[in-house]
């Protein structure tokens, strides 16, 4: 039996890895379904979804110099169509209502329309009162340590 790279063939497994399954094609011929080649779904375990003895149709993805033939199974089937998309159903439970976070900054009141040079002298006077504020905290701290 001549074996060529794109033929699709049937065989039957000999052998399961974790990392595929071994297909013999012929007496004396036998090949290699790696396990990203099993199916088109995520496979952990390759004995989930063949069997040692169970017959299969692959596809010979190609043949190397040393004569080592790489299989595949999904290729060897006709892909699946792809669902439609549904459109996401509405919440069961009703949404969670927002809390304000008690941490947050509080933006600086004011008027909403001003001008950038006013918020960023805001802006740079909070700064200021915080990080002093922040020093003051950690020299506290520091010298509570040194005692």
């Amino acid at each position: 039996m001549d074996i060529q790279k794109g033929a699709v063939l049937t065989g039957k497994v000999t052998g399961i890895t974790k990392f595929g399954a071994f297909v013999q094609l012929a007496p004396g011929k036998s090949g290699l379904v790696y396990i990203s080649e099993i199916a088109n779904t995520f496979v952990s375990n390759v004995a989930d979804f063949v069997s040692v003895g169970q017959e299969v149709q692959v596809k010979v993805l190609s043949i190397d110099e040393q004569g080592r033939i790489n299989l595949s199974i999904k290729q060897a089937q006709p892909r699946p169509e792809p669902r439609p998309k549904q459109p996401h159903a509405a919440p069961s439970r009703p949404a969670p209502q927002f809390t304000p976070d008690p941490y947050a900054a509080v933006p600086p009141e004011g008027p909403v329309d001003a001008a950038f040079e006013d918020k960023l002298k805001r802006f740079m006077k909070d700064s200021e009162g915080k990080i002093s504020d922040a020093m003051r905290k950690s020299e506290r701290g520091s010298n509570r340590r040194r005692r």
